[in-house]
């Protein structure tokens, strides 16, 4: 592994987060060395990409097989009208290069399913869950648990969301605990609606896990489902509990 370094410029780059105790230059230079991988470019993985970038994220796997619509720019705050009918991940990497030419960019012009998500997800320690349906979730909550990664996944439907922190190299729940199975209608942006705002904080709570998981700062989200609503400005923390019941009590530990 390449080592990192803080060059004269990146010290005036990062300073506010360079003289945080907990940071520092040791920990920036474990975020220059972080691979995150990056599931969904839309309204979560937007501004999740937008803060990791501006953090320093060294190595960056976006995957997200759509293509841009009108409809999306109202909450996919990386994309414009002239992006209309481009790719996703291919407007996202430009727009991170243009942030930080230095940021390794690794793109999957595809959607992740049970026969590529190892391809995809293996080069990387921290999987970040954007995904609007059930099926994918779960998958990436299975493949995470199987292979011990750290899983940051949100949910955001109309005025709700929720997050979710799941280290799975300690013992912890996972997604099926606390949703075993897929309800019966799915529920997304394009069935429900969505508060413009709520995909920005769910994003944003998602990138401060990722950095807290690089910093190994202690961390008490861990297996805990954050729940927050839009209107209210309304945040509680629930303990999730293992279910005995769930597909994959074996592999809780």
């Amino acid at each position: 592994m390449k080592k990192a370094s803080i060059k004269s410029e990146d010290y005036q780059k990062y300073y506010q987060q360079l003289i945080l105790k907990k940071v520092g230059i040791p920990g920036q230079k474990k975020i220059f060395r972080a691979k995150v991988l990056i599931i969904g470019a839309g309204g979560l993985g937007c501004p999740l990409i937008l803060y990791l970038a501006y953090s320093g994220i060294g190595n960056l796997g976006i995957a997200d097989h759509d293509k841009i619509e009108l409809s999306n720019l109202s909450r996919q705050v990386l994309f414009t009208k002239k992006d209309i009918g481009k790719y996703k991940v291919l407007v996202s990497k430009k727009f991170v290069e243009r942030i930080n030419k230095k940021i390794n960019v690794k793109i999957f012009k595809e959607r992740v399913n049970k026969k590529n998500i190892e391809k995809i997800a293996k080069d990387y320690q921290i999987i970040c869950d954007g995904t609007d349906n059930f099926k994918s979730r779960f998958l990436i909550n299975d493949y995470c648990m199987k292979n011990k990664k750290i899983l940051i996944s949100s949910a955001i439907n109309k005025f709700d969301g929720q997050l979710f922190a799941f280290n799975f190299r300690k013992k912890t729940p996972c997604f099926r605990c606390f949703m075993p199975e897929a309800p019966s209608e799915e529920l997304n942006c394009e069935s429900d609606g969505i508060m413009t705002t709520l995909a920005g904080i769910a994003g944003s709570l998602q990138a401060n896990e990722v950095i807290k998981s690089i910093l190994n700062i202690k961390n008490h989200s861990n297996g805990n489902i954050l729940i927050f609503n839009a209107l209210d400005s309304n945040f509680r923390k629930v303990k999730l509990l293992k279910n005995p019941n769930c597909k994959n009590i074996n592999l809780h530990g």
